[in-house]
């Protein structure tokens, strides 16, 4: 997908000037005739620019931009999937934002405002092409927190790693309450201290850490 136009949500007026001219740049290495470059400042310009259906690139920094959550952000993405191509561009992501996005979505791609100009210019060709862009800044993150999840394997108690295992198996925190005879408060609070040294939100996450690991053999999870 040749985009036809490149949408710039970034409300400092410097990286904004800075991206349009780069892209400039970058639309005629690509052949791209007469490339439409437009601003939105704000979550609602963003709308209606993209309600028109055309091709589009859009280049945001979701920290200075009006989104309230990660999900807020998403679910626009993922309303203009087939007709647009997203690059986050800033300063800083946290971890978990980060995998977020690289996980739950697929026409988002991440660069960070302190990469070199090369890698500024591969990103915008990335996108302005229609292709996913996801830094080797961003990867390194990724892979680094994915390491640090692996190695919370053995911090996990016998205790901890039974549990994790029954939630793998789709037991409710009653049901494990009652198998272990101990009380519901205790099974949350086992929960909780499993989902914080996995690093994880979610049950959806923990069981796949969980798979990983070889607590549950995948045969016994998709019974």
């Amino acid at each position: 997908m040749i985009v036809e136009r490149l949408i710039i949500a970034d409300n400092q007026p410097l990286t904004a000037y800075a991206v349009e001219a780069l892209s400039r740049s970058v639309a005629q290495e690509i052949h791209i005739e007469d490339l439409e470059i437009a601003y939105a400042q704000n979550k609602t310009q963003l709308n209606n620019l993209l309600r028109d259906g055309k091709k589009t690139a859009v280049v945001v920094d979701y920290t200075m931009f009006d989104f309230t959550n990660q999900e807020n952000f998403t679910i626009v993405c993922d309303l203009y999937q087939n007709t647009s191509c997203w690059l986050l561009l800033s300063e800083e992501l946290t971890p978990n934002f980060l995998r977020y996005v690289v996980y739950q979505t697929q026409n988002v791609g991440v660069a960070y405002k302190d990469a070199s100009l090369d890698s500024m210019r591969e990103a915008l060709h990335y996108v302005m092409t229609g292709v996913r862009y996801i830094s080797q800044q961003a990867t390194q993150i990724l892979l680094q927190k994915a390491a640090e999840a692996e190695n919370r394997r053995d911090e996990l108690t016998h205790t901890e790693r039974e549990i994790l295992k029954a939630i793998a198996l789709g037991k409710t925190t009653k049901e494990i309450a009652a198998d272990r005879f101990s009380s519901v408060h205790t099974i949350n609070s086992h929960r909780k201290n499993i989902f914080r040294k996995l690093g994880v939100n979610c049950v959806h996450d923990a069981i796949k850490y969980a798979l990983r690991a070889g607590l549950v053999d995948e045969s016994e999870f998709f019974i």
